[in-house]
């Protein structure tokens, strides 16, 4: 397994243009979904480039099916911009990554309090489509054949169900993640404001925000994700 922590524990803050003309974006590491025996889904997002604000965010959905998002930046950044739509509550919390293994990180929040431990692991099917898509360049993620390969991949190879890479947003932003590495995440522990999450499981059907579809188990991803920007005139200049 590789040695994560090395790669991305001290990624820096980078703020700059997408790699791609009228599109807004961001770059470094999430967990996509990690679903719970529990019925409770949490998410990451450790973003520390982008045109807008670097930023982590932490995503949480309970038995009843109500989202939450929190991010540490103003809430102009990425993930509510484009997910809060879908969300009963955004708000700011004091968010901790700490890697404290290799392939192991440690993440606290204040408020609602939270001490989420999981571990990213591989395999062959794993490494098998991280070689394939470490030997693709990025233009490829323009073609919608090519992005439909790569979602029919994840369903088939690595069970992640009917995941979508580009898709629409509760927002209404059109999208596109684009992982360059996914590992599994198959051991974790998660605590929220004194409730014990169970253990991470693989659910038949994907976990939705919105309408969006998220992955069906846990997986870890290391890639970039971008929006198309509808009316370039109409950006509001204050988001950021």
């Amino acid at each position: 397994m590789r040695d994560l922590a090395a790669t991305l524990s001290d990624l820096p803050d980078v703020q700059g243009p997408a790699p791609w003309a009228g599109y807004e974006y961001v770059k470094g590491w999430a967990v996509f979904a990690l679903p719970f025996d529990s019925g409770h889904v949490l998410a990451l997002r450790v973003l520390p480039e982008a045109n807008l604000d670097p930023y982590r965010s932490l995503w949480h959905r309970d038995p009843d099916g109500t989202w939450a998002l929190y991010v540490d930046a103003p809430k102009g950044c990425a993930c509510t911009r484009y997910y809060g739509a879908a969300c009963a509550l955004t708000g700011h919390a004091q968010i901790d990554v700490q890697w404290i293994g290799p392939a192991t990180v440690r993440i606290s929040m204040d408020k609602p309090s939270v001490d989420w431990t999981f571990t990213a692991t591989s395999d062959w099917r794993f490494d098998l489509v991280n070689a394939v898509n470490g030997r693709l360049p990025l233009g490829t993620w323009r073609s919608r054949t090519l992005v439909a390969a790569r979602e029919r991949a994840a369903k088939v190879l690595l069970g992640l169900g009917d995941l979508q890479f580009h898709g629409v947003t509760p927002s209404g932003h059109v999208g596109t993640l684009m992982p360059d590495q996914i590992y599994a995440i198959e051991t974790s522990h998660a605590v929220v404001d004194g409730v014990d999450l169970g253990h991470p499981i693989s659910l038949r059907e994907n976990p939705r925000i919105g309408s969006l579809p998220l992955p069906s188990r846990g997986v870890l991803a290391i890639g970039q994700a971008m929006w198309q920007i509808p009316d370039l005139s109409a950006i509001d200049s204050s988001v950021g």
